[in-house]
């Protein structure tokens, strides 16, 4: 893990986050973790709360939120991919007059969320299944709110589901939606906005408002992990 961390290709990240608002890692996950991370969803032990997307209008389908401590593999993504993703955020905020800055260090930024009584983790597993679909929404959770997160597709496109595809809606000031429609492959990962990037415009740059969600599963069953760097209230 630490050898394909080191290998992410940032200028290339953070020029496609810049230009379409999200940027894919492609084969961030290995078969076998994909596995793995698939498989503990039927661990209640694992996780801290299920929500059942239907009881509360958010959609169709299951997603669990983990526990402290969180497994290996998703502390180790969590640490790593958040001081290059820091540095967008804190630039993108400055482009958006928000005056927020992110420490270089995530353990530094939960302490923050900790302090303001955001205590609950936030990285997900998602379980969708025939007829399933995620509503377009974003991940808020709290006061302190980190400005990107990543979802990584645990499940094999035309093997294991058909549809579920990962789709970003984007609100321009006094233009219609834009939708952004990413393919993504067993292992890969997609880095978005949770709900604001900036965006250059002939008269400077202005902020966007963007929601994410899932078209509907045709068939078979997809697993997805979501890493959100705050925690929640």
């Amino acid at each position: 893990m630490p050898n394909r961390l080191d290998a992410l290709d940032w200028p290339h990240l953070e020029q496609d986050l810049d230009a379409v608002g999200c940027a894919v890692v492609p084969r961030l996950l290995t078969r076998s973790e994909c596995s793995s991370l698939a498989a503990a969803y039927a661990d209640d032990d694992r996780f801290r709360s299920t929500v059942v997307m239907a009881r509360h209008g958010f959609g169709r389908g299951e997603y669990r939120y983990f526990a402290y401590p969180l497994p290996p593999l998703i502390a180790e993504l969590r640490e790593t991919l958040y001081p290059s993703l820091a540095s967008i955020a804190n630039r993108w905020n400055r482009l958006m007059a928000i005056d927020v800055q992110f420490p270089a260090d995530h353990a530094a930024f939960i302490g923050r969320c900790h302090r303001a009584g955001q205590t609950r983790p936030t990285p997900l597993l998602l379980r969708y299944g025939a007829g399933d679909y995620n509503c377009l929404h974003q991940d808020v959770y709290g006061e302190h709110v980190f400005p990107l997160q990543v979802a990584c597709l645990l499940s094999t496109p035309g093997e294991d589901f058909d549809g579920g595809e990962f789709v970003l809606a984007e609100q321009r000031p006094r233009m219609q939606s834009r939708a952004e429609v990413v393919p993504l492959g067993l292992g890969d990962a997609v880095i978005f906005p949770v709900r604001h990037r900036p965006v250059q415009g002939t008269r400077g740059t202005y902020r966007v408002t963007l929601r994410h969600g899932v078209s509907r599963i045709r068939s078979g069953h997809r697993f997805t992990m979501g890493i959100i760097f705050h925690d929640a209230t």
